[in-house]
């Protein structure tokens, strides 16, 4: 479905990514992690047409990614990006339903006000319906905008750090309805840092460092010691807990308690 070929990425003097390739098929989730600076958002912006490589192949259905028209990309595919900015003073509800506009002026605009109240159902936040989106938190706009993502019906998903703002229930509830479209046939794409989350709703894990892919498989193929604390210069220990796997980093600097009476920023500290 999806589909980089031997890509690079350069801009200026750097190269962000360095021949990679990875293809993506209908119906998986498919996480891409790595450290700081490795290339992800990069690659996400290569997958989503919003970046041209400077090398290599990117495709989507068999079609150079630089030939799709803005349209039918849009109802292609949907980006939900890091940062969740609106000049204007939209109300939550009808951020939700921009979602929606690639689908105007045809059959499926009848349904429009019926995706946009399931999208607001599946991310619970119904009551933000006539807030208005500058006056959210930073957990309530990227919950918001998940679900104008939601409402676009695309059948490719790619998601930057959905889950940054937001606290453990809704980064379970985003992450399971990321899962749930993976198994209705959709192909989803995330950007995720906490490796233990990337094993528990991925089927497979893409792991990036310094712009090249070090690993592509399943969480249990891919989350080895050996290769993660290699990729992100730290030991960890990998569990299993309950089925699912645990990636705990090793404390390798133990802080010394502060004596009594003495503040954090003494300068015996």
């Amino acid at each position: 479905m999806l589909s980089v070929k031997d890509v690079s990425v350069e801009i200026g003097p750097a190269r962000i990514l360095d021949g990679v390739s990875l293809r993506i098929e209908a119906g998986e989730h498919v996480a891409l992690v790595g450290p700081n600076g490795a290339g992800k958002s990069t690659l996400l912006a290569v997958l989503a047409g919003d970046l041209a490589p400077s090398r290599g192949e990117a495709t989507l259905d068999g079609v150079d990614l630089a030939a799709w028209k803005y349209l039918a990309l849009a109802r292609h595919r949907a980006v939900l990006t890091q940062e969740h900015r609106l000049a204007f003073g939209f109300r939550a509800g009808e951020v939700v339903a921009m979602g929606r506009a690639p689908w105007a002026r045809t059959p499926r605009e009848d349904d429009d006000e019926t995706v946009v109240a399931d999208a607001l159902r599946r991310t619970e936040i119904e009551q933000l319906r006539d807030r208005v989106f500058p006056t959210l938190s930073g957990g309530e706009k990227a919950r918001v905008s998940f679900a104008r993502i939601l409402a676009q019906e695309t059948p490719l998903v790619l998601l930057d750090e959905p889950t940054a703002a937001l606290d453990l229930r809704h980064q379970d509830q985003v992450l399971a309805q990321a899962r749930r479209l993976a198994s209705a046939g959709h192909a989803v794409v995330t950007v995720i840092h906490d490796l233990s989350v990337a094993a528990a709703y991925a089927d497979r894990i893409c792991v990036l460092a310094d712009g090249t892919v070090a690993a592509d498989g399943t969480p249990e193929e891919v989350l080895r010691p050996e290769l993660i604390g290699r990729v992100y210069e730290h030991p960890v220990d990998v569990l299993h807990h309950q089925g699912r796997l645990l990636v705990v980093p090793r404390r390798l600097h133990a802080v010394p308690p502060l004596d009594e009476g003495q503040g954090p920023w003494s300068a015996a500290h």
